[in-house]
């Protein structure tokens, strides 16, 4: 059985330039982080004791015998593609899925790491993230950017680069003591209902050709805000209010990425001592974080009181595997090879391959027949 730990994550500026339609010809910027909520991922073998040859565990119970069946694409392409037969699947994850906090990347790249594992192959998190974008983005056809992908493999608050070449993900270097007051002037509340944004990227990757301008400027950001961030001499107050300031321009992408609801509770959370805050994700709904000075975090969450707050520390780690015990698979109708395969003999005290033990065997029945 493998068990993979996948973070979700939270998008703080760029979000937008991290789309092909831009990066390729610009070249896009975000600053991210993960955090302590989870996806989990559990893949072992199934026993052939039932009339179906695999069982997938997710918003819905799937027992299928061929892959073509499946009905969740994500786990159907992602099993056609590393070629997996023969398995049980069950995901789960701490927070709703559908709420711009990159959910089902995280599961892209948890369940990707899954299969890697229990086939006996290591993979780097650089390659997860390729993976996982060529799995979402070109074998389920999903629209949006490559963010959430990148962010998930790797874990830890980065600044990710990307252009028509690649990516590359630089850690942020910040002082600890001030790493710990951003984190704890972050609230994160739901807003009691989730989207699901394949229809807002739509319309934004739609839009990014008349919004270069705003883009480019939301691309700049990401520098600003890391130099606010690694500079402990700035007020850090100033990552607040440059979030209010990308906000304004977010929402100039897409009439969808707010709504009367989200202004609502964005002007309450001002008026109450918030400096600044965004929906996460693509917009339409899901989760909004503010940043808020601790000595006005009562006064916020009072005027917050009827959605529901999530407090949350920030990871570094990434995706990883905390449950590893391999097994031993062969598909139907295979023969096992043990030509490569090793044996400990308890008489003689040493490990020996297949060659070792024919010769042992042959030696022990010869002094058998002179007996």
């Amino acid at each position: 059985m493998i068990i993979t730990k996948t973070p979700l994550r939270m998008s703080f500026f760029g979000g937008g330039t991290d789309f092909p339609e831009f990066y390729c010809e610009h070249g896009g910027a975000v600053l991210s982080t993960t955090f302590d909520k989870f996806c989990y991922v559990h893949v072992r073998h199934l026993p052939r004791f039932f009339n179906y040859s695999s069982e997938l565990i997710h918003s819905e119970i799937e027992q299928i015998s061929n892959l073509k069946d499946i009905r969740h694409p994500l786990i159907r392409e992602a099993m056609k593609y590393l070629d997996m037969h023969e398995i049980r699947m069950s995901y789960e994850v701490d927070l709703p899925a559908r709420s711009g906090l990159g959910t089902s990347s995280s599961f892209a790249v948890g369940l990707l790491n899954a299969f890697h594992s229990i086939k006996g192959q290591y993979i780097s998190k650089e390659d997860l993230a390729k993976e996982a974008i060529h799995l979402e983005r070109d074998l389920c056809g999903e629209v949006g950017g490559v963010q959430d992908q990148i962010a998930a493999s790797h874990g830890g608050l980065n600044k990710i680069l990307r252009d028509a070449d690649g990516f590359r993900v630089e850690p942020l270097v910040i002082y600890p003591i001030r790493k710990r007051k951003l984190n704890a002037s972050l609230l994160l509340f739901f807003t009691g209902f989730s989207r699901y944004s394949f229809e807002i990227q739509v319309e934004t990757r739609s839009n990014l050709r008349d919004r270069t301008a705003e883009l480019l400027e939301m691309k700049e950001l990401v520098h600003e805000a890391e130099k606010i961030l690694t500079d402990k001499d700035r007020d850090l107050n100033e990552f607040g209010r440059l979030m209010d300031y990308n906000w304004q321009m977010k929402r100039s992408l897409n009439k969808d990425i707010s709504t009367s609801f989200i202004d609502e509770i964005y002007e309450r959370a001002k008026k109450a001592g918030a400096l600044g805050g965004k929906v996460l994700g693509a917009g339409g709904g899901g989760f909004i974080l503010f940043y808020v000075e601790l000595d006005k975090q009562a006064s916020v969450r009072r005027a917050l009181q009827d959605l529901l707050y999530v407090p949350f520390q920030f990871e570094t780690e990434g995706t990883s595997v905390i449950y590893y015990q391999p097994e031993t698979y062969l598909p139907q109708g295979k023969k096992a090879n043990l030509d490569d395969d090793v044996w400990f003999d308890d008489q003689q005290g040493y490990w020996m391959n297949r060659e070792m033990k024919e010769k042992l065997v042959k030696k022990r029945e010869e002094g058998e027949e002179k007996e």
